[in-house]
């Protein structure tokens, strides 16, 4: 049996070895050499890049409509609308690049295909076609870079104080606490040196303003209709508070505030009513019904948009978008940090 193996791997080598005779005998009867690429070949490879166009061109239209139904729902803020807006400038923009590039990228390579007959032409300068590519992008970008800076001016700009609502967001290494101004509409001043057990957030034990303060975790509640400022701090490391529906972001960095507002336009609500809400709530839970979970109804959220450590993927905490009513009452049932004594 295994003379017969070894025979047989010697008559293998013996027939690969004539076959490669074969092939090189065959390469000295062509007229040209193998390496050389002829004008068939460069035809049939500029015509393989048409069809190569048709192909990529409807793949990219699959993936739109395959994935445009995941995408976040309508922007429940003011500002939003106004970020949703330039955001779709944006993607129209670019697909509209895209699409030209490309379909000139692949015609050039059909049309300029290889041919023994014809003579490239040296064409090192053109100064019309230097300034309409420098020009038009320049003003594309201006356009994006104008209505981007006015946005963020109007979102910037101090909210309307009689009708304001002033929370701080405190980020820390893996969880969120919001601080609600009390009655006084301020928030009391903070210390770090005065960070403990009891006092999580660090505030001035002293700050008379803070005493009617409120602190909440898990979840936090706003009203809509009306303009929400943010004060945000962190404790440890740069984490970024990150409210997808609102279209707000902001880094929460060690040792300074900063500031966000929106309105928001949407109460929770009026959110899960949305066609949009309910079609993707359907095929969260539908995953989750696979996987042997609960079901989920949909609630705003505030997530860390930073990379801040080992569980940065749990940092986050639900938003409740009341009525004014509704905020109230909530409101009325929480316990503020320390009473102000009565003179």
């Amino acid at each position: 049996m295994n003379f017969l193996v070894l025979l047989a791997i010697v008559l293998l080598i013996i027939a690969g070895h004539q076959l490669l005779k074969i092939i090189e005998l065959s390469r000295s009867l062509k007229k040209t050499k193998e390496w050389q690429v002829s004008d068939s070949d460069n035809d049939f490879m500029g015509k393989t890049m048409l069809v190569f166009m048709v192909f990529f061109f409807a793949f990219f239209f699959w993936q739109v409509n395959r994935w445009i139904d995941r995408s976040l729902p309508p922007a429940a803020s003011e500002q939003g609308v106004k970020i949703d807006a330039l955001w779709d400038a944006n993607m129209y923009l670019i697909t509209f690049v895209f699409l030209v590039t490309n379909f000139v990228l692949f015609f050039f390579a059909y049309k300029y295909r290889g041919n023994s007959k014809r003579e490239a032409v040296y064409y090192p300068h053109n100064n019309k076609l230097e300034m309409l590519w420098t020009v038009v992008p320049a003003v594309a970008l201006a356009f994006i870079i104008i209505f981007g800076l006015k946005y963020w001016n109007e979102i910037m700009t101090p909210a309307e104080e009689a009708d304001r609502v002033t929370i701080e967001l405190y980020a820390k290494q893996f969880d969120w606490t919001a601080r609600y101004a009390g009655k006084d509409g301020k928030l009391g001043e903070t210390d770090f040196r005065q960070i403990s057990g009891s006092n999580s957030v660090g505030m001035d034990t002293s700050d008379v303003a803070g005493f009617d303060d409120i602190l909440v975790k898990n979840e936090f509640h706003i009203p809509v209709g009306r303009e929400i400022e943010f004060h945000m701090r962190s404790r440890d490391v740069i984490h970024s508070a990150y409210m997808p529906h609102f279209r707000a972001q902001m880094n929460c960095v060690p040792g300074m505030v900063t500031f966000f507002k929106f309105k928001p336009t949407k109460t929770t609500a009026e959110m899960r009513k949305d066609p949009y809400v309910i079609q993707l709530m359907e095929g969260i839970n539908k995953q989750r019904e696979k996987e042997g979970k609960e079901p989920v109804e949909f609630d705003y959220v505030l997530l860390c948009n930073k990379i801040c450590g080992a569980s940065h993927y749990n940092m986050q905490m639900n938003i409740v978008v009341d009525t004014e009513a509704g905020y109230k009452t909530w409101l009325a049932k929480q316990k503020v940090v320390k009473k102000v004594a009565k003179k």
